[in-house]
């Protein structure tokens, strides 16, 4: 059998598969990114059928979809949003980054994962899944909630860490001295700061020139745009998801929410690409060993998510019960931690069980979260017998 015929054959079960388990996922009411890492396990390294003719392909596909995942979240967004949410919610983003970061850290120093590993497990077990929280909480009927701003604002802000820490990680897995690191830092903030203030000075600018009336036209420039932004940034020493993202920020208005609309089905395709390389590069073999390590992570992470929650929503007036439903919607890990430790797997820098332990953290988390943001506050009120009541605060 001829490659071409090969490749095009496995590429076919592939999304075929995809497609089969994404529909499986939104009849069970979850989050199709667990399914995607286990698609992964199944068909790569270890796994039961391995599929090694398409490798060339996945990996610029995964690439591909890095830079839409960031790109689509920064379109959420508008530079004077990031501004404002970052002066009025800063020091719950400080909470969040304390309590959330050094669990994972630590349990990598524990395994003895070195520096390396700590920096990445505890980006990790830090940033929340911006897109598993906006959907539960969109199910949910919780978006008008006043505890919701709250939440959204600490989404908002590891998003914009992830600007700093990316490019900071990216120099540290390639053998970067620490003053490497500190320089990447430098890099990013400037970066970050630059593309916020050109973004509010000439945000309408960019935005009347990359649209187009004519849907075809316009997705040619938003990509081709995005991966020129995303390419030069990676020449630049800045994360190439980093520099989609910051592009994100700057397109604004109805332009925004066309891109949103024509990219989210490309989104989709390579994101669930990007899922399914990372658990095609994990050995299935390697998770058992270090399954009771990531139960006890998951555990801790998710009490510290809460605890950051309900600190943010108190800190705001909110009541016990929006604290709770603060806390549980942030749990979810999902997108971002598979970033890094796809970062992390393709330099070569850190060992296979901490990829295992990534693989079946966010599993785990993308599974038991929204799980917890849809029925932790009644299970916590039938335990105390409160009744139901206080449904917005």
């Amino acid at each position: 059998m001829g490659g071409t015929t090969l490749v095009l054959i496995e590429l076919g079960l592939v999304f075929l598969g995809l497609g089969i388990l994404g529909r499986l996922a939104a009849r069970i009411g979850m989050s199709p990114v667990p399914l995607y890492l286990l698609g992964g396990l199944a068909f790569g390294n270890g796994g039961l059928i391995e599929f090694a003719s398409i490798s060339e392909f996945s990996h610029i596909a995964s690439e591909i979809g890095v830079v839409l995942l960031l790109l689509m979240l920064g379109l959420e967004y508008t530079a004077r949003e990031l501004a404002t949410g970052l002066r009025q919610s800063w020091q719950a983003g400080v909470v969040d980054l304390l309590l959330n970061f050094l669990p994972g850290a630590v349990l990598a120093l524990i395994l003895g994962w070195g520096g390396i590993g700590a920096l990445v497990l505890g980006g990790v077990t830090y940033i929340s899944s911006s897109g598993i929280a906006a959907k539960v909480l969109t199910d949910l009927g919780r978006l008008g909630n006043r505890e919701t701003p709250v939440v959204l604002s600490i989404l908002v802000l590891e998003d914009l860490a992830m600007a700093a820490y990316l490019p900071v990680l990216t120099t540290v897995l390639a053998g970067a001295s620490f003053l490497g690191g500190l320089q990447a830092v430098g890099a990013a903030l400037l970066a970050v700061s630059a593309v916020l203030f050109l973004a509010i000075r000439y945000g309408q600018r960019i935005t009347a020139w990359i649209h187009s009336p004519e849907q075809e036209t316009f997705l040619l420039k938003l990509i081709g745009v995005a991966l020129l932004v995303a390419g030069l940034a990676s020449a630049m020493q800045v994360s190439a998801a980093v520099g989609a993202f910051l592009l994100g920020i700057a397109i604004s208005g109805a332009t925004a929410e066309s891109a949103v609309r024509v990219l989210a089905p490309l989104r989709d395709i390579f994101a669930a690409m990007f899922f399914v390389v990372f658990g095609l590069n994990t050995d299935p073999a390697s998770i058992p060993p270090v399954l009771v390590w990531t139960i006890v992570l998951g555990v801790l992470t998710a009490g510290t998510k809460i605890a950051t929650g309900w600190w943010a929503a108190r800190q705001a007036g909110i009541g016990r019960w929006g604290r709770l439903r603060a806390g549980s919607a942030l749990i979810a890990r999902g997108e971002f931690s598979i970033v890094i430790a796809g970062l992390a797997v393709a330099s070569g820098a850190i060992v296979a069980e901490l990829a295992a332990v990534v693989t079946a953290y966010v599993m785990l988390m993308a599974v038991t979260g929204p799980i917890a943001t849809r029925f932790a506050e009644p299970a916590v009120r039938r335990i105390s017998r409160q009744p139901e009541a206080e449904p917005a605060s």
